[in-house]
């Protein structure tokens, strides 16, 4: 039997909190998640598009906001010809859903 009011675990809570992105106004930002709806990059790329020296925590900025920024190893030869696995940073569909939904919404004159 359920209890009327039963509060949420932390689990429901926090997937609660991040089911929608809560969106931005900073322009790394943004040039972020608009470089990210075009394809995937490693972090040295968004660092360079975003203009910003530390594009993990832009990702980590973006993830508290709501995204669940994607970062497989891939594997890469690095310029002194060794093999590596290197992260790439891409958005999920569900990512892509939330931000058009967010781009809507301010478009329509909703706050970001």
């Amino acid at each position: 039997m359920k209890k009327k009011n039963a509060q949420p675990t932390k689990g429901q809570s926090s997937a609660k909190r991040q089911r929608d992105f809560t969106g931005t106004d900073n322009p790394r930002h943004l040039r972020a998640v608009a470089a990210l709806q075009l394809r995937p990059m490693p972090r040295e790329e968004l660092d360079s598009i975003a203009v910003c020296s530390n594009g993990p925590d832009l990702i980590a900025t973006l993830c508290a906001k709501g995204l669940n920024v994607l970062c497989p190893k891939v594997p890469y030869i690095d310029p002194d010809g060794t093999e590596v696995l290197r992260g790439v940073y891409h958005l999920s569909n569900a990512d892509c859903r939330k931000i058009v939904r967010w781009l809507r919404n301010r478009a329509e004159g909703g706050a970001c």
